[in-house]
């Protein structure tokens, strides 16, 4: 019999290999007449020259669909078993961003959050502008940890800017990042979503993942990072000025915020919306904005939006 060993470099296991190795036990069924057992981050294959080609060319496969999506299933097995190009295009689409923790796909669900995805492949500093539900910071987590699942950054940094929003941060304990961490919680729901629970953690612990308020960032070079910034509506021009040339070497900043709730002092300017008029015709730059018609929370959301909009229009001038 011959032996070949396929080494799996910069891949998670657990999202390779499934759950006590379930995908690699459905591929062996498929070739019994061979061996093929995982150990560590190898894969050891015994049997004939043949077979271990045909076994090679799907590891190989998987491993691209693996780079490509961040994750294999055991149905991405058969069908990649089946040599069906058309099953395998099918069953995931190229539209998907990541599998969540759960297994479902996290995707684009309006055309102008896949114009975000889009921008994001495209340039390294997009903003995105719209209303509450829109799904514009769900998917820009998604597309930082999928970066970070890639090996295509070192880091994922995401910050807001510590500003009150009809409440009191000072009557609140702990230090500034403690008293920020609730207002925080979507980015740790969203989070939650993509990274299981003990990886998550241990991302963090090694601040691989790094979770801070806006002030955190000053003096710092992001390199070699994905960076989020959230709710930047509430950024002050100074502020805004200070994140972006934050950004280092090989890195991406996505700049989310909603500039119809901005909780800055009525005499203070939006950094967003400052940032916006400045840099619209910078090439490198992207500009994606969202309206109520990409609002994918409850049905009623929409119509919210809708009747506070004509209820009272934004003040161009904040």
């Amino acid at each position: 019999m011959t032996e070949k060993v396929i080494t799996l470099e910069n891949i998670s296991l657990i999202d390779f290999l499934g759950v006590e190795n379930k995908n690699i036990d459905s591929l062996a069924a498929a070739f019994p007449k061979s061996r093929i057992v995982s150990r560590g981050n190898e894969i050891v294959v015994k049997g004939s020259t043949s077979e271990i080609t045909e076994i090679t060319e799907i590891l190989e496969a998987l491993i691209q669909h693996y780079h490509k999506f961040g994750r294999v299933t055991e149905d991405n097995v058969m069908n990649y078993l089946a040599k069906d190009d058309e099953v395998r295009e099918g069953e995931v689409g190229d539209d998907v961003i990541i599998f969540g923790t759960r297994g479902f796909p996290i995707k684009a669900k309006t055309p102008n959050q896949q114009k975000i995805v889009d921008a994001a492949r495209e340039t390294d500093l997009v903003f995105a502008l719209g209303p509450a539900g829109t799904g514009k910071t769900y998917v820009s987590v998604a597309m930082a940890v999928k970066a970070l699942k890639n090996k295509q950054v070192k880091k994922l940094i995401i910050t807001r800017p510590a500003v009150e929003a009809g409440e009191n941060l000072g009557f609140l304990p702990g230090d500034l990042k403690e008293k920020i961490d609730p207002y925080l919680r979507p980015i740790y729901d969203a989070l939650n979503d993509m990274i299981p629970f003990e990886k998550l953690r241990f991302y963090m612990e090694r601040e691989v993942i790094e979770i801070a308020p806006l002030a955190y960032m000053r003096g710092r070079t992001l390199n070699n990072a994905f960076i989020l910034l959230d709710e930047a509506q509430n950024t002050t021009p100074m502020q805004m000025k200070m994140f972006l040339t934050r950004m280092g070497p090989e890195s991406k900043m996505i700049v989310t915020g909603d500039v119809s709730q901005i909780d800055l002092p009525h005499n203070q300017k939006s950094g967003l919306r400052e940032a916006v008029r400045i840099l619209n015709n910078v090439k490198g730059i992207s500009i994606v904005e969202l309206s109520d018609k990409d609002v994918v929370r409850h049905r009623l959301v929409r119509d919210i939006i809708e009747a506070y909009n004509k209820d009272q229009p934004v003040n161009p001038g904040r």
